[in-house]
């Protein structure tokens, strides 16, 4: 349902309207989540190898990313962490930058996400520092 808005003449889309596209978007993630977490990827075979890791022996940001889900999914955080801390910390990151966007959708307010440079810069280079010291003998901690 919408209602009209006299003055301006708008169409003012009802809040299940607003939240269908944040819960289209939940409901891809926790089907992925759900995937993942019924298929073990450290079981062999399920999923491909990270091609980097394969053909040069490195750890890319990624690798771990599916069996850091997995083990999320299961409750289990620290094995989660210890398989790809940034992919863990990202979990976290879309559950709250989710949370604010249903928030936003339900009082009619769009989501505007307009980083400044530097954050970019700043998350860039922490993806780069995070695979150079997973790859460094002294990084062995970050390996999955």
């Amino acid at each position: 349902m919408h209602t009209v808005n006299a003055e301006s003449r708008r169409v003012t889309p009802s809040v299940p309207s607003r939240l269908a596209v944040p819960a289209g978007v939940l409901a891809a993630v926790a089907a992925a989540f759900a995937y993942v977490g019924a298929v073990d990827p450290n079981e062999p075979g399920h999923y491909p190898v990270c091609p980097l890791l394969r053909y040069t022996g490195l750890y890319c940001p990624g690798c771990g990313g599916l069996r850091s889900a997995h083990a999320f999914v299961h409750g289990d955080v620290l094995t989660a962490l210890h398989a790809n801390a940034l992919a863990t910390l990202g979990y976290l990151g879309f559950a709250a930058l989710w949370t604010v966007w249903v928030v936003h959708a339900a009082h009619g307010r769009p989501l505007r996400i307009d980083p400044r440079p530097g954050l970019v810069w700043s998350l860039g280079a922490l993806l780069v520092v995070f695979s150079v010291v997973r790859n460094l003998p002294f990084g062995g901690w970050l390996h999955p």
